[in-house]
């Protein structure tokens, strides 16, 4: 008997670090649940700050632009045009 008494108490032991161990893991799943929340809250801010290079620009600067980008694919196309 003294030989069940003994595993018992080792199993009362481990089973008390364990529950030592949930109970830090959920707290652990709580604060990271809480950063996770503050986390995404910054990254939506900065998304609406966000501008793409298109909106920042006027019209005729887009225009300008595509015209550059026009002349320098009729570059490349004559480029390759050439070599073959």
């Amino acid at each position: 008997m003294n030989q069940v008494s003994q595993q018992s108490l080792k199993f009362k032991e481990l089973l008390s670090e364990i529950d030592e161990e949930v109970i830090i893991l959920k707290q652990q799943i709580k604060d990271l649940k809480k950063e996770n929340i503050k986390l995404v809250g910054k990254l939506e801010d900065l998304r609406g700050k966000q501008t793409d290079i298109f909106s920042a620009i006027s019209e005729s600067e887009r225009l300008a632009m595509r015209q550059q980008v026009q002349g320098l694919i009729s570059k490349i196309d004559n480029h390759l045009s050439d070599q073959v």
